[in-house]
This record gives C-alpha cells, sequence and structure tokens, in this order.
C-alpha cells in the first residue's frame, strides 16, 4: 500500500463520507419511481440498489480519471488541505439538499467544492477550465434533456403499443420492467458516482506523493469507494425519494419503466466516455419526461423549478463554503482541525433538525411533499384527499381505463368498489 500521511489519511476518510453521503443523497435516482407505484417494498428496493452500486464501481474508471487528472491541474500546487476542503463544500451542500428533500447532484457539489476550494488557495489557473466546460457544464445542460425526451418518447410509445392492452393484466410485466430498469439505473450510478470518489482519492494521493501523475484508482480505493456508497445507498434518502417519487408527477408503472430505461441509458452512456454526469439531472429529467409523455398526467412545475434553481446554485455554493474551508485549512494543522470540528458540527445540526419531522421507509410514500401543508406532514387519514383534490384542480380525471383497472385489482369483476379506493390513492400507499 502507498505511503499514506496522516493528512492523506483525513482527505481519504472525508472522501468516503461524501461516498457515504453521495449514496443515500441519490439512492432517489434509481428506486424512487419504484418505490412510488409500488413495484418494491421501499427495504428491498433500497437492499438491490445498494448491491448494485458496488457492484457498478469496479466496472469502469474512465470518470475517475477526469476528477483524478482532468478537472485540476495536479502540478499547480494543488495540496490535499485543498482537496479536504473541496470535500467539505460538498459534503455540507449534500446535507442541506437533503434536509431539505431537494434532489440536487452530488456531483456537482464536488465539482464545485474542488474547484472553489482550489481557485481560493492556488488561484484560477490551477483549474482546467475546458474540461470543467466540456466534460461538467454542457454535460449538465444536455443530460435533462436527452433523458426527458427519451423518456418522453419512450412513455409515448409504451402506452401507444399496449393501448388495446388491459393495463390490469399489464400492470405486473411493467412492474417487473420497472424493477429491472431500476437495476440499471443503480448498477449505472456505481459506474459514475463512485468512480467520482475514486478520482478524488487518486488526487490526493497524487498531490501528497504517495502515486504519480496518472496513475489509475488503486483497486482498495475502488473497493473502499464501492463499498461507502452502498452502505449510504441502503440506508436510503428517504426524503429525496419522497420529492422525486411524488413530488413532480404521478407515476405510473409504465411511466416508471420508460423513465427508468431512458435515465439507465443516458448515464451508462456518459460513463462510457467518462463524462462526469449528475445522475440526479438525468433521472429528474428522465421522470418529468414520462409526465409529460401521459395524456392526463401533471407535472408540477412549482416543484421542478425548485429543483432547477437547486441545480443552478449547487456549484457555487458548494464552491463558496469549500473556498472559505480552504482559506482556513491552509493556516496549519490547526486550520485543518477548526475546519474539522466546524464541519461536524454543522453536521450534527442538520442531522437534529431532521429528526423533527423524521422521513423513513414507513411514511416515504404518505405525503406529497409539493403539496403538504407546512410544517409536518398531515395525519395519515387526510394526505389523499388533499392530494387528490389538489391534482383534480388542475387536471382531468384519470382515464375510465385506469380507474376499471385499480378497482380490478382489488375486487376483479366488481365494479362498485371503484369509488372506495380512488386511481390516485394507490400511488400514496
Amino acid at each position: 500500500m502507498e505511503h499514506i500521511t496522516l493528512l492523506i489519511g483525513i482527505v481519504i476518510v472525508t472522501a468516503l463520507v461524501f461516498d457515504f453521503t453521495n449514496g443515500f443523497h441519490d439512492t432517489a435516482n434509481a428506486m424512487a419511481t419504484t418505490i412510488s407505484t409500488g413495484a418494491l417494498a421501499p427495504r428491498t428496493a433500497v437492499a438491490m440498489s445498494a448491491a448494485l452500486n458496488l457492484l457498478g464501481a469496479f466496472l469502469s474508471v474512465e470518470v475517475a480519471k477526469t476528477i483524478s487528472s482532468g478537472i485540476i491541474d495536479e502540478g499547480s500546487g494543488v495540496h490535499p488541505e485543498v482537496i479536504f476542503a473541496g470535500l467539505v463544500g460538498a459534503i455540507i451542500w449534500n446535507l442541506l439538499t437533503w434536509l431539505a428533500g431537494l434532489p440536487s447532484s452530488s456531483s456537482h457539489a464536488l465539482m464545485g467544492g474542488l474547484i472553489g476550494a482550489t481557485i481560493a488557495a492556488v488561484g484560477t489557473g490551477a483549474v482546467n477550465g475546458d474540461v470543467v466546460v466540456m466534460k461538467v457544464l454542457i454535460p449538465a445542460l444536455a443530460a435533462p434533456l436527452v433523458a426527458g425526451i427519451a423518456s418522453l418518447c419512450a412513455t409515448r410509445l409504451t402506452y401507444r403499443l399496449a393501448r388495446n392492452a388491459d393495463e390490469g393484466r399489464t400492470a405486473k410485466g411493467y412492474r417487473a420492467g420497472q424493477i429491472t430498469s431500476a437495476a440499471l439505473v443503480s448498477l449505472a450510478h456505481g459506474t459514475n458516482d463512485a468512480q467520482k470518489t475514486m478520482g478524488v482519492i487518486t488526487l490526493a494521493l497524487v498531490t501528497g506523493g504517495a502515486l504519480a501523475p496518472g496513475s489509475d484508482p488503486p483497486v482498495w480505493v475502488i473497493g473502499a469507494a464501492g463499498l461507502a456508497i452502498a452502505l449510504g445507498t441502503y440506508l436510503g434518502g428517504w426524503r429525496i425519494i419522497r420529492t422525486m417519487g411524488k413530488g413532480i408527477t404521478d407515476i405510473r408503472p409504465p411511466q416508471g419503466f420508460a423513465a427508468q430505461t431512458s435515465a439507465a441509458a443516458t448515464i451508462l452512456a456518459s460513463s462510457h466516455i467518462g463524462f462526469s454526469l449528475s445522475t440526479t439531472h438525468v433521472c429528474s429529467g428522465a421522470v418529468m419526461g414520462s409526465g409529460l409523455g401521459r395524456k392526463g398526467s401533471v407535472v408540477r412545475w412549482s416543484t421542478a423549478g425548485r429543483m432547477v434553481v437547486g441545480w443552478a446554485l449547487t456549484l457555487p455554493a458548494a464552491g463558496a463554503v469549500a473556498a472559505g474551508a480552504a482559506l482556513l485549512a491552509e493556516q496549519g494543522d490547526w486550520g485543518v482541525t477548526a475546519v474539522a470540528v466546524l464541519t461536524a458540527a454543522v453536521c450534527a445540526a442538520i442531522w437534529l433538525r431532521s429528526r423533527r419531522e423524521p422521513v423513513d421507509h414507513t411514511n416515504v410514500n404518505d405525503v406529497e411533499p409539493a403539496e403538504a401543508p407546512v410544517p409536518g406532514p398531515a395525519p395519515e387519514p387526510e394526505p389523499a384527499g388533499v392530494v387528490t383534490t389538489a391534482i383534480r384542480a388542475v387536471s382531468p380525471p384519470p382515464p375510465p381505463a385506469g380507474v376499471a383497472a385499480a378497482a380490478e385489482a382489488t375486487a376483479p369483476g366488481s365494479t362498485p368498489h371503484t369509488t372506495s379506493r380512488p386511481a390516485s390513492a394507490g400511488s400514496l400507499s
């Protein structure tokens, strides 16, 4: 194993903490629609996603190379303290957006943190601007559009091909396809997002003199990053799962299948060519595309607008926090210690705040955040009626076939039961 100093060890541990937050922050990307449609139980879904994230971490290192030797100039005087500060900015932004239930990009938080810390400590010359534009900013703009258009087309094609089929009978097939596509997204997430932490650790080893410039991530780095993101995924970012699964649009099994298949194809293609893509942007775009692709579906643009604002703020916000941390960390050992203590205090405060209104696998589908009263979730008997009323006020009622299929699922051949279980109630169970 490479010679590792105490400071590099601190950077590695901090990088793995970021990888852990990346895991629970991005669980929604793969499993939100699967959980919201009932295709898989919440705990089963996150367990499957965690295992596939771990497997995906071993499939490629192209994105890791982009992080370790592309965005930041290794020979520009960047020290491990700078990387430590960049990770601090990314971790704090991840936790803040998780607390708000906002599906922001962990990838861009990491990029913003590294760029902000590097500029504060070394200057703009240490940042490879052309790489940032070509492999970060352009994919950030293109990815949600590509995934959204693909999902829209796939959703319309799916409904068109099955227009004469019985919806109740095809639902099981779509759910099976949704599970398969969710597995692909989880695998793709491991190949893309786990590599970002590999790249950061490799960069720290290079700047600390433990690895030669241009080296691939060592096997132990790949394994550690894969385990960290898998553990975070298993714990589940239930707040963001609620937003992705319920807050953007009402997802039905055909839409979930189309959205996740489109997202998986986009992410896997980007990983192959080394684009450091935001899986959050891709999956959110795919969910919105699926909402536009189904007739009678409603996309909640207020929620989508808040997400876009969060995306726009991620790079500069994480960069600003990281820049402040870098200036303090550059003061010496006491500065690094101060940054570590302050970061731990902020993380603890965010965690304690989240306990006031806990969201977990038992209530992740209970309330749609875009429609829920503030503060706190409504009592369990009320959300279905509140949400159903709000949706009916802005959209036409669900197609009769969907209502009939829902009734048939609960009591085959019995029409009177359609009034006891509205179509939207199924998505809140």
